[in-house]
């Protein structure tokens, strides 16, 4: 017995667009699904390996390479400040320090410290090589850092009117950074 044969006017009329609209929503639920498991993840992840910062850590006075004595609650209290812990030798950080670099040349409220990164000579030698101008805090023996109990580089920390807002560890965007001063405004 032969098959009919069918021809445009034969088939069902199956709407395109409606199709394409289900696929399309398809994969935004899945994207937002990702979106939401990553964030989770994210948040889980620095809250585990966030510091146990002393109580009065932003009262402390500290010393900039150059010279200089800061106060991390006096910084932080006009705007937000970002302190920035990195390390000359760690890998993340090559990737975090360009982005907290433009944030401060952008006129940002930023203050680093460099962690077991070698004396201050070696340090300002190295930042001039990158051609990055950070205010910085020499951290040579990682003393500071073990009385922070920062485990982890990059750490950044945001720290308004003296308290802290926000911990984040491992690589965080310049648009990560903008928004967490954002927020702590």
């Amino acid at each position: 017995m032969p098959l009919p044969s069918m021809n445009a006017s034969t088939l069902p009329a199956v709407p395109v667009h409606h199709n394409v609209e289900k696929t399309m929503l398809k994969i935004f639920r899945q994207i937002l699904t990702w979106l939401l498991i990553v964030a989770a993840v994210s948040l889980a992840v620095d809250y585990l390996r966030k510091p146990a910062l002393p109580q009065n850590f932003s009262s402390t006075p500290l010393q900039t390479l150059d010279g200089r004595t800061v106060d991390l609650a006096v910084m932080s209290h006009e705007r937000p400040l970002l302190l920035y812990v990195w390390a000359t030798w760690c890998s993340v950080c090559r990737y975090t320090t360009p982005s907290v670099a433009a944030l401060a040349d952008d006129g940002g409220n930023v203050m680093t410290v460099a962690l077991r990164s070698g004396d201050n000579a070696t340090l300002a030698r190295w930042l001039a090589h990158k051609k990055m101008a950070l205010p910085t805090i020499n951290d040579a023996s990682g003393q500071l850092s073990q009385q922070w109990d920062v485990q982890v580089t990059p750490t950044v920390v945001v720290i308004s009117r003296g308290e802290v807002k926000s911990i984040t560890t491992g690589w965080t965007s310049g648009w990560g950074m903008r928004l967490r001063l954002w927020l702590a405004s």
